[in-house]
């Protein structure tokens, strides 16, 4: 299984970054963030009806739970929303790269040792290499871009360190569920009136329901998968094929030519989640990540909520 583990995430990354590609063709017929807002909508109606989690309001435990997961779900829009803000203004590839600062910076505030500040070197340098080499700030939209781009990196890193609390839990999958549905509750205004072009066309509606389950449910579903079969620290070095796999799909589909720059960037923050991520002794994860999906874990112990997976035991989705 750990030999085929490297195919099944370069599978997600490109089923997951090619629904985000979908999601830029929408932009030219609807505002970004009724899409972003389309994309959990769609993916908490899948879960929901997957997971079908149950709510306890009566006990103040229950209640306790259901914010912890509402924080959490509220996160993981938050983050979808940035991100998808961010790749309408700059390459996919370039803006993946930039977003997996959060996890490395949440990995230096709670992790120790040479491997984490070598890979904040790095992770640094791949930012200057991007955002002043790599890309024109002047251009329209750009700047923004990238500012967008390393915030919905901030808003991961919360959705992780909120995850890993839900996973501590022992919430799972069903928080993620129920946090889909309530960020996509909170946020519905976002979807008025811009969602309606996309809501009355049969066209559209089939984009957008791809959107969802190509960048959320698809994934969410290989890793958990992938993390049932190979220790969590081996699955978070593995999510440093991601930035690759989004460079991928951005130049394929999207036709995004990446600069030198951009190309040396990405390499850098790649090999610095690769360092944050490695651990001498690998153990297998502790029943208790998220929909890019994927898209709470801390580096090098468990997965990249959000974008999927258990909470706290994988990485984004759902972008």
């Amino acid at each position: 299984m750990r030999s085929a583990a490297p195919g099944i995430l370069i599978a997600a990354g490109l089923i997951q970054y090619l629904g985000a590609s979908i999601a830029v063709t929408l932009f030219a017929v609807a505002a970004v963030g009724a899409v972003a807002w389309g994309r959990v909508a769609v993916a908490a109606v899948f879960m929901m009806i997957w997971r079908r989690p149950k709510v306890d309001f009566r006990s103040e435990l229950g209640r306790r739970r259901l914010g912890l997961t509402a924080i959490y779900g509220l996160a993981l829009v938050t983050m979808n929303l940035l991100f998808y803000q961010s790749i309408a203004r700059i390459a996919l590839g370039t803006a993946v790269a930039l977003e997996y600062l959060g996890p490395v910076l949440l990995a230096a505030v709670t992790g120790r040792g040479w491997r984490i500040w070598t890979g904040i070197v790095f992770a640094f340098g791949g930012v200057f290499a991007i955002s002043w080499v790599g890309v024109d700030l002047a251009a329209p939209g750009v700047l923004a871009g990238v500012v967008l781009a390393i915030a919905a990196g901030g808003a991961w890193a919360v959705y992780m360190w909120v995850g890993s609390k839900v996973a501590r839990a022992g919430l799972g999958a069903d928080s993620l569920a129920l946090g889909m549905a309530i960020g996509a509750l909170a946020f519905v205004w976002l979807a008025i009136p811009g969602f309606a072009v996309i809501a009355t066309s049969p066209k559209l509606l089939a984009l957008m329901i791809a959107v969802g389950v190509f960048s959320s449910v698809v994934p969410y579903g290989l890793e958990v998968f992938v993390l049932s079969k190979i220790p969590a620290g081996t699955f978070a070095l593995l999510g440093a094929l991601y930035p690759a796999t989004s460079l991928l799909v951005g130049m394929i589909i999207l036709r995004q030519i990446p600069t030198l720059g951009e190309l040396g960037g990405l390499v850098l923050i790649t090999v610095a989640v690769m360092l944050v991520t490695w651990t001498p002794r690998l153990r297998r994860a502790v029943p208790g990540r998220a929909g890019r999906s994927g898209q709470g874990r801390k580096l090098g112990e468990s997965r990249k909520p959000g974008q999927h997976g258990e909470p706290g035991q994988g990485r984004k989705p759902h972008r």
